[in-house]
């Protein structure tokens, strides 16, 4: 939610790390509970240019109840739009389910910013040149307590506040819809952005083990979505320092020395960091006092990050010190999500959004759109509103202490680097591929995200062993987390690799 609305009731720690989650803004965001659903779906018919020929499809906006497989009894609803086209043939179209991260955030960006039929331009929403619906059905997905998506009962809302309940209430959606909409058997694929992707990948197994084959995933700016590390993590850390000097080459803070090309700069970088610097990492304690001294000159080259501000024990620079310091000077910190930002993408077309969901897709529900309208906008008992996602958004896997929980919230703001770890690794990408070897995976990240470094990804994709190397695809797009907002360009390449997919998949 843009800055004026965003309320700071979290402890420090907390509200730190809700500016660490993948779509940050929405960390403040408070869920209530709903009542029945009440309604059957609205479906609408529209027509668009898709392909270069003008189609019909239909959209349906509803909420599926979630139920307690024991009574039948519904725990929550999951709001959903969905866009589908006629086959017209006897090949049955896949269908995509999609959702955002944040935890908090609902559909909106991957449904109105990247592939659905309607794109955001400004407050207008016109014709998406690159919808993903010219090869795909799809289903934007908002997670209990985003969008119009709420527990059944206040008291059932920890049930879906945590990852564990938020992977397990997403599969049991997608199998509902399946079901429901008379897609048993059609090619599935799922999606997820950010804090999305790891749940895209836990979802994948999810399903698998229950014999709902998964042909595909797509992981957008959040990582392989593996259980356990490939690769040396000395090397993957060092590595880092190949996306800080492409962010420091658009600031012009890298060293002029270095050149003004980014390609050339990173294939310097890359071989200075394998050459010298992963190699200094492997070995501090015997460094000399002369050799910390040209690591460090050679990483303020790289980054634009001046000696005196880099660590001389550990020779590292965390993402959060060179988002704060790269710009000092000017009085600037980049955005968490775009290293060639220092504020947020405008997000003025929030109302026209509301209004389409409203209006033009005739789901006239009165609750507040949560991602991107305020709880305070809608009835509380006593005035008493209830506590956001990120004040109480249970990240952890198995059992935790309080303390372990602290420490780990705390690590995660003091490096910048993402959501805590909390509990074992549920199974992702590398356990359903395990279920699913035809399974095909595309992984997609920015050059400029913060977060989820090309770099890195690409040393991962390099170490793989053969039997994920031949179904994971690893993408850099030159643009920030969400890489495609705003660029035609990159929405169009990540548009042709997605499709690639579907086609290799099927």
């Amino acid at each position: 939610m843009p800055a004026r609305e965003r309320r700071s009731t979290l402890p420090t720690a907390r509200r730190a790390l809700c500016v660490l989650a993948a779509t940050a803004q929405l960390c403040g965001v408070a869920v209530a509970s709903a009542g029945p659903a009440g309604r059957a779906p609205v479906i609408t018919h529209h027509r668009a240019l898709i392909g270069g020929k003008e189609v019909t499809y239909t959209a349906e906006a509803g909420r599926i109840a979630i139920r307690d497989v024991e009574t039948g009894n519904p725990r929550g609803y999951i709001f959903y739009t969905a866009y589908r086209l006629r086959s017209g043939g006897t090949r049955r179209r896949p269908v995509m389910f999609l959702w955002n991260g944040g935890p908090g955030a609902p559909s909106t960006w991957v449904n109105f910013d990247l592939a659905g039929p309607k794109l955001l331009e400004g407050t207008r929403l016109v014709d998406n040149p690159n919808t993903w619906l010219a090869k795909a059905d799809l289903v934007m997905v908002d997670p209990i307590g985003t969008g119009f998506s709420r527990p059944a009962r206040r008291k059932y809302l920890k049930e879906f506040a945590g990852t564990l309940g938020d992977v397990a209430s997403v599969a049991e959606f997608v199998r509902c819809w399946l079901i429901l909409h008379d897609d048993v058997g059609a090619p599935v694929f799922l999606v997820g952005e950010s804090w999305g992707a790891g749940r895209t990948a836990h979802v994948a197994y999810a399903l698998e083990k229950r014999g709902i084959r998964v042909n595909g995933l797509v992981l957008i700016s959040g990582g392989f979505g593996l259980a356990k590390h490939y690769g040396s993590r000395t090397l993957r850390k060092a590595l880092d320092v190949v996306d800080m000097a492409s962010t420091a080459l658009y600031w012009h803070r890298s060293d002029p020395a270095l050149g003004d090309n980014v390609a050339a700069l990173r294939r310097r970088a890359e071989n200075w960091v394998r050459q010298t610097y992963a190699p200094a990492l492997a070995h501090l304690g015997t460094l000399s006092a002369a050799e910390r001294n040209r690591i460090i000159d050679q990483l303020a080259r790289f980054t634009g990050i001046a000696p005196k501000l880099i660590d001389r024990y550990t020779l590292v620079i965390t993402p959060h010190q060179f988002r704060t310091e790269l710009l000092r000077s000017e009085g600037k910190v980049l955005y968490l999500l775009d290293g060639r930002r220092t504020s947020p993408p405008s997000r003025a077309g929030y109302s026209t959004i509301i209004d389409y969901l409203r209006e033009g897709l005739g789901y006239r529900s009165d609750l507040p759109y949560l991602g991107l309208q305020r709880m305070t906008q809608g009835f509380a008992p006593n005035g008493v509103y209830p506590k956001s996602l990120g004040e109480i958004w249970n990240y952890a896997t198995g059992p935790v202490t309080p303390a372990e929980t602290r420490a780990a919230i705390q690590a995660a703001v003091d490096s910048g680097s993402g959501p805590p770890q909390l509990g074992p690794p549920l199974p992702g990408t590398g356990a359903a591929i395990a279920l699913n070897p035809r399974m095909k995976v595309l992984v997609a990240v920015g050059m400029y995200d913060p977060y989820d470094q090309c770099a890195r990804g690409q040393a991962t994709e390099a170490a793989l062993p053969p039997r994920l190397r031949r179904v994971i695809t690893f993408r850099c797009y030159a643009g920030g987390h969400e890489m495609y907002l705003g660029n035609p360009t990159i929405r169009a390449e990540l548009t042709h690799d997605v499709f690639s997919l579907l086609e290799r998949a099927r």
